[in-house]
Order: C-alpha cells, then sequence, then structure tokens
C-alpha cells in the first residue's frame, strides 16, 4: 500500500485547512485510514480513521468537533477538513492504514510522508 499526504500549510489560530492521503496499490476495502501527527519534540499521536468499508470515524477528543475525515471513494483519498485551528494543532500530519482500528501509531502497518501543518498564534 502506498499513500501520500499533501495539504499542509501556514495558517494562522481559528482558520482551516485541508489534508488529504491518495491510497494506491491495493484494495482497502477492509482498512482503516488513520491521520497521525507529531508535533515537535513530541511523541506521535493518533488524530482521527475512518474504516473504508462503512466510513464510520472515530478522533481523538482534541479534535472532535473541529476536524472530519471523510473520504472519496472515486479518487481512492482520505480528507482531513482542519477546523478552528489552534497553535497545539502544529505538527507534521502522517496518513497511515491497517487493518483493526487502531488509536496507537504503532499498530498501522502502512505510512506515508508526512505533510506540516503550522498554525500561528
Amino acid at each position: 500500500v502506498q499513500l501520500q499526504a499533501s495539504g499542509g500549510g501556514l495558517v494562522q489560530t481559528g482558520g482551516s485547512l485541508r489534508l488529504s492521503c491518495a491510497v494506491s496499490g491495493r484494495t482497502i476495502s477492509n482498512y482503516f485510514i488513520a491521520w497521525i501527527r507529531q508535533a515537535p519534540g513530541k511523541a506521535r499521536e493518533f488524530v482521527a480513521h475512518i474504516y473504508w468499508t462503512d466510513t464510520s470515524t472515530y478522533y481523538t477528543d482534541s479534535v472532535r468537533g473541529r476536524f472530519t475525515i471523510s473520504k472519496d471513494g472515486a479518487k481512492n483519498t482520505v480528507n482531513l477538513q482542519m477546523n478552528s485551528l489552534k497553535p497545539e494543532d502544529t505538527a507534521v500530519y502522517y496518513c497511515a492504514t491497517g487493518q483493526i482500528p487502531a488509536r496507537t501509531p504503532g499498530s498501522y502497518s502502512y505510512w506515508g510522508q508526512g505533510t506540516l501543518v503550522t498554525v500561528s498564534s
């Protein structure tokens, strides 16, 4: 499985960004696609995941209500719409995939390269 993340950038507090993860290489109908982030000097943190088959989702508490994860089946992409951004959302954001609904980053088998999101105060 290959994953390609894009869409990061610099935004002011309260602003919005939309990240995309293009997935290729195999059928992912029974896979979970996750967004995971790593802030400077910190460990990787689970953000959200979506189950490709039924689009069920899960969010970590700190982003619930502000971020929305969705899929575009026609383009084989998973998007992360991020609203009401805060400086503490600053991180490198990775997309990853695996076959269990994990909330620990190490449980995901395949990873894309990261995309940097910087939220200025």
